[in-house]
């Protein structure tokens, strides 16, 4: 099956999975150096603590875990349907994305755990509302399921198979786009230490405004 997005999807996909790299590695480069948006590491994680007996940082991956989950539900909550399109409240799961992401900063600087908790539930927010919006096609806070992908079509070229050329350029577009959101949130952690989360922050927030906009301006040019 192939993949038929709208543009703005697309574009979408792309601004979320580089803002999930900025605030993967700024989680990561903490004090707490916990990534918030591979819950698949946490849950490793939580493993080797539970067996270390290692309780405290048992509570604070479960935290994790949970605020992820927690910012799933919520993002099911707003937008309610699965069905892609056009007038959503997307743009509501990005604003409050974005509010998360703000108010994780002084947390953060404060060396609170719930700055990460913060974090980890704006990553399970918007991540779950791309795979509402995508059919579970997208998703932007984790890189398995891409390369996943991208190794399944590499496979089908290699016996000669047809190659899904759109998701293929999907699966590359969320891999390129995280990583450079990685690079560059790992080198403004090391100019603005935590500060470096306004980045995403701000992204977040203004693409949530933006829609909001433009589903506006498209209702009104409608009627």
């Amino acid at each position: 099956m192939g993949v038929y997005l709208p543009r703005w999807v697309w574009v979408g996909a792309g601004l979320l999975a580089c803002a999930s790299g900025m605030v993967n590695v700024v989680g990561y480069l903490s004090f707490e150096h916990q990534a918030v948006s591979n819950m698949t590491g946490a849950t490793t994680l939580l493993g080797g603590a539970l067996a270390h007996g290692d309780l405290q940082a048992s509570l604070h991956l479960s935290a994790v875990m949970g605020a992820f989950v927690t910012g799933a539900m919520l993002s099911g909550i707003i937008i309610q349907d699965s069905t892609l399109q056009l007038g959503r409240r997307y743009g509501v799961a990005l604003m409050l994305t974005s509010l998360l992401l703000f108010a994780a900063i002084p947390l953060f600087q404060r060396h609170l755990l719930f700055g990460a908790v913060l974090a980890a539930m704006a990553c399970g927010l918007q991540n779950a509302m791309a795979t509402t919006f995508s059919g579970a096609v997208i998703r932007t806070s984790h890189l398995s399921g891409m390369f996943t992908d991208l190794g399944i079509a590499l496979g089908h070229a290699l016996r000669k198979m047809p190659l899904q050329t759109r998701r293929l350029r999907l699966c590359l577009l969320v891999v390129v786009t995280f990583f450079c959101g990685a690079v560059c949130g790992g080198w403004l952690f090391m100019q603005l230490d935590y500060l470096a989360l306004l980045v995403p922050a701000s992204a977040t927030g203004l693409t949530g405004f933006g829609y909001i906009a433009y589903t506006h301006l498209h209702r009104r040019a409608g009627d």
